[in-house]
């Protein structure tokens, strides 16, 4: 019975000097999340990398540079929203088709992004969204591979920092892609299947 009172007196202590050292730390964590108007502020991004196509159409490309430009924007605390366009220069690799050809893909796309704004700084996210590709084959390649309009379905995560009104940031996104006739896998009458995977860095400015 002592033994238990004893217990009993160390665990109210312990709550006692613990609650609140607990109270200050949810109160940092509330201070970090809490949103603000420059939170809110639009911006515009511009982004340079690399990727390329997954499954059956990766086997016959390469990994190709990439530059996009978007305009986003935080208007509620968690979600955020941005609309750009996107272009690649996917190299082929293809037996059937001399070397130097490649694939133009040019691409607009709006996300929804969902990632709170810690400390007015740091912004992790992901985002989910819809696209729509044109993709133009060099004249060398079109005996084999055929311009074609594919949709796709943007899959992204990243995190932004923001200084003042400037941001950086890096994101990767990986894109189901539909509508794929851009070629034959070899040897077959079937069209080619995949995704597309790309990453990325960004820098910008807010307003």
């Amino acid at each position: 019975m002592r033994r238990t009172s004893m217990v009993a007196g160390l665990v109210v202590a312990g709550t006692c000097v613990a609650g609140p050292a607990l109270a200050v730390d949810a109160t940092e964590v509330s201070r970090k999340l809490s949103f603000s108007e420059e939170d809110a502020s639009a911006g515009l991004d511009v982004g340079v990398g690399l990727g390329g196509f997954t499954g059956d159409l990766g086997d016959e490309t390469g990994v190709g540079a990439l530059f996009n430009i978007t305009a986003n924007a935080q208007p509620w605390k968690y979600i955020g929203v941005e609309a750009g366009y996107e272009g690649q220069n996917i190299p082929i690799d293809d037996a059937r088709v001399l070397g130097g050809n490649n694939i133009w893909r040019n691409n607009g796309t709006f996300l929804g992004k969902l990632g709170p704004v810690i400390d007015h700084k740091w912004h992790p996210f992901v985002g989910v969204g819809l696209g729509l590709s044109y993709l133009h084959a060099s004249s060398g390649s079109q005996d084999v591979y055929n311009n074609d309009w594919q949709t796709e379905m943007p899959l992204a995560a990243g995190i932004e920092y923001r200084m003042g009104h400037l941001s950086a940031g890096v994101r990767a996104t990986y894109r189901l892609v539909g509508g794929e006739e851009l070629f034959e896998v070899p040897g077959t009458n079937d069209d080619a299947k995949g995704s597309l995977f790309n990453g990325n860095l960004t820098v910008g400015g807010r307003f």
